[in-house]
């Protein structure tokens, strides 16, 4: 795969909420990223973005982009069920992608997008930007040091709210085809928690219910999880916290350690505590950041491997591949709920 040298050019598509996260990331890399393109199907929002951005050049269809646009990656902050047909629409026109979470929607489109970027010779990148904040950078180290000695039992609760207006705000909100639920959605990034930071998983038992929202999709969901390893657990979201969004957080007990990373979006470490004290225990305090948005500030750490990567610098921490690991939990987790039982992964189809 060919080596870029020169400033990476980048392309977002999709110019909603999340899309500022991926402008100011840009930005923060302006030494070796520029905004060269911007997509959206709506006229007023795209002129707002272009506007925004100095007059970058708009486009109101990909199709058009990828004609025009000397772009080389090509950024997707699309709906989710849209992710699939624009990532191979972008591979066949010999683009990266990088594309927002979940990268799909159905199982079986996860790996068409992963097999036409490796037809094509292209990268595909997905985003996971929470792995990169700091407190959960020291939990991923304390693991791998082995501090926990063996986990026992894990927690993860997403307490957050999503108004009726959210859902109302566009059509494709709280579908099956384009957006998810509760979990596909808002949890998507503490799902892929799930394996980043405590290993494989053997089966899953969920259960979901859409008890407030009109939507065709879940607004709460539990599930039950095994890991490979013997640890048990669970994990808890709802989109119907009253007043407002309360707790991202996940708790882990095990033979030599118990951590507790909480707050509106793990940015609290609340609970450190090991058999052992290490000389990195003195940084939990300086970890901790604030925040009101359930995003945190891991887009510019996620741009820098990406840019890294594709100089022939460093090794992709999210490509496509490990984009799969959580959309195979989520799948197995509604396939759970739809049918009543245990679903064991690997998913076999």
């Amino acid at each position: 795969m060919k080596v870029i040298e020169e400033k990476i050019k980048f392309a977002v598509v999709g110019c909603g909420r999340i899309a500022q996260k991926h402008f100011e990331a840009i930005q923060a890399h302006s030494d070796s990223a520029q905004l060269v393109a911007v997509c959206d199907n709506r006229a007023a929002r795209l002129k707002e973005i272009q506007d925004q951005m100095g007059g970058v050049p708009a486009f109101d269809n990909l199709h058009e982009l990828l004609e025009k646009s000397d772009a080389q990656v090509v950024v997707l902050a699309t709906p989710s069920g849209l992710h699939p047909e624009q990532t191979i629409l972008c591979a066949d026109a010999g683009r990266h992608v990088m594309t927002e979470k979940p990268m799909a929607t159905r199982w079986r489109d996860g790996l068409r997008m992963v097999e036409a970027c490796d037809r094509a010779g292209t990268r595909l990148f997905v985003v996971k930007q929470n792995r990169r904040n700091a407190t959960l950078q020291l939990l991923k180290q304390a693991i791998q040091q082995k501090r926990f000695g063996r986990i026992y039992m894990v927690n993860i609760n997403v307490f957050w709210s999503r108004p009726q207006e959210y859902y109302n705000a566009d059509s494709w909100r709280g579908t099956w085809e384009f957006d998810g639920g509760a979990l596909m959605n808002q949890a998507s990034h503490y799902v892929d928690l799930l394996d980043w930071l405590v290993g494989p998983i053997e089966s899953v038992q969920a259960y979901t219910g859409t008890l407030a929202r009109d939507i065709q999709v879940e607004d709460t969901a539990v599930m039950n999880i095994k890991w490979r390893s013997g640890a048990l657990g669970s994990m808890n979201v709802t989109m119907l916290t009253y007043p407002k969004n309360f707790e991202g957080s996940i708790t882990i007990l095990g033979e030599k350690g118990t951590v507790r990373v909480g707050g509106v979006a793990v940015n609290e470490i609340q609970h450190w505590e090991f058999s052992e004290k290490l000389p990195e225990d003195d940084a939990i305090d300086s970890a901790n950041y604030e925040t009101t948005s359930v995003y945190g500030f891991g887009h510019p750490l996620y741009y820098d491997n990406v840019i890294k990567t594709l100089r022939g610098e460093a090794v992709a921490e999210t490509d496509g591949r490990e984009g799969l690991r959580s959309l195979e939990v989520l799948i197995a987790a509604y396939l759970s709920a739809r049918d009543g039982k245990r679903v064991s992964l690997p998913l076999e189809f």
